[in-house]
């Protein structure tokens, strides 16, 4: 029976590992995306995922109008946004 308990720790320990080189780090990057998208405002500066600059004009749950040049508003996925600039 000592013999199962010394065989498994090495796999025991080989997933502390991963969970906290890994996993750990992922959750909370999610959790600070998930804010940053929860906190965006109209007149907010942002970069989309594709590269695209822009400042939000109009807002709703699930999308936003971006206006990325004189005249030219796009319409996007709030999950589009990569980074609010500062």
């Amino acid at each position: 029976m000592d013999f199962d308990l010394i065989g498994l720790l090495p796999l025991v320990i080989f997933f502390g590992i991963f969970y906290f080189l890994l996993i750990r780090p992922q959750q909370k990057q999610q959790k600070a995306r998930q804010e940053m998208l929860s906190n965006l405002q109209k007149g907010d500066k942002i970069v989309t995922i594709g590269g695209m600059y822009g400042t939000i004009k109009e807002i709703t749950e699930e999308d936003l109008t971006v206006k990325v040049s004189d005249n030219v508003l796009i319409k996007m996925a709030r999950y589009g946004v990569e980074r609010v600039r500062e």
